[in-house]
């Protein structure tokens, strides 16, 4: 009889602590390879997580969009196919039309610029309107300060663009920037940017410089007309659907961690953007940065015309824009 108890009593023990070390698995999402500042940021905030959490939570990281494109996986994620993503601001614009303004050009002189406002009231304003659509923010990435770069021509004003076909996303912002700089803007889908710049159905694309030296387009386009024209943020979000589960305790885990990742991303950008001008300079690319960037503002003028009449947007600009 003491014998039977004593092996109900460790089956009990041994039941509970099984219990207790149950484990949740998690999918995370993000385009980048392996390496990148995103997808190293998001390693650090999925162990941090597990180890908080005791193990609870378990996230796999799939990168390089092996579970989709970044319109697919917004789908997934609201869909709970997917719990965590990091997204660009464009994805996230379509839910919360008033986050189109971070896309307008020359709208910050730069990151730290931009962090000021959405590490403050900005970025609380943007998270809980993120919140309603079906993301939670954990933390603001850095997206990078895009310029100019071109394959057919060597651009040191902004007169020289006039003409070019320059690759662009599927954005309205981008679209009508490029054609107010007398340019042709053509949509071309992210991988097939270096063909395009081989085969010369474009002349120019933009992006940040950490892109333009790990895609190897700088082996095709090798001027690059620094404008900094665009200064944008990512964001690592969780679906609505995953938060609504945690309790506020692994809430606050979930978010602690988050906001430590945004910190380490943006340390670790810095360091990869000195790294792609450095290996970009030592396989010849030339670089022209703009002298003055009143000229390229003032055929901005449009543009943000329409954005101050929209309401949606017009105080978020009048947010970020001195007065």
């Amino acid at each position: 009889m003491r014998t039977s108890i004593k092996g109900l009593l460790c089956l009990s023990i041994a039941l509970s602590a099984g219990m207790s070390l149950a484990q949740t698995r998690l999918r995370a999402w993000n385009i980048h390879p392996d390496g990148y500042p995103v997808t190293e940021a998001m390693k650090s905030f999925a162990a941090e997580v597990a180890k908080t959490t005791q193990g609870k939570y378990q996230i796999g990281i799939f990168s390089n969009a092996t579970l989709g494109d970044q319109p697919k996986a917004v789908q997934m994620l609201k869909a709970g196919e997917i719990d965590i993503a990091e997204f660009s601001s464009g994805p996230l614009s379509d839910a919360v039309p008033g986050i189109k303004v971070l896309n307008l050009p020359f709208l910050f002189t730069d990151s730290a610029h931009m962090f000021r406002h959405l590490d403050g009231k900005l970025g609380q304003r943007f998270a809980a309107s993120l919140k309603a659509a079906g993301f939670v923010v954990l933390g603001w990435y850095d997206g990078g300060a895009r310029s100019f770069y071109c394959a057919s021509r060597t651009v040191t004003n902004v007169r020289e663009l006039a003409g070019a076909n320059i690759r662009v996303q599927q954005s309205e912002i981008y679209t009508e920037m490029v054609k107010l700089l007398n340019a042709r803007p053509v949509a071309l889908p992210y991988k097939d940017v270096l063909d395009g710049l081989q085969q010369g159905k474009i002349d120019c694309a933009e992006n940040n410089m950490p892109s333009y030296e790990s895609t190897g387009h700088y082996k095709v386009a090798k001027n690059v007309f620094v404008t900094n024209h665009v200064i944008s943020p990512e964001a690592l979000v969780v679906s609505t659907q995953l938060w609504s589960k945690l309790g506020q305790e692994e809430q606050a885990a979930f978010s602690a961690a988050g906001a430590r990742s945004a910190l380490l991303m943006r340390e670790l950008w810095n360091k990869r953007v000195a790294l792609a001008l450095e290996v970009t300079a030592g396989q010849g690319v030339q670089f022209v940065k703009v002298k003055d960037t009143s000229s390229m503002i003032r055929r901005m003028s449009p543009l943000y015309d329409r954005y101050m009449k929209d309401p949606t947007t017009r105080q978020e600009l009048l947010s970020i824009i001195p007065q």
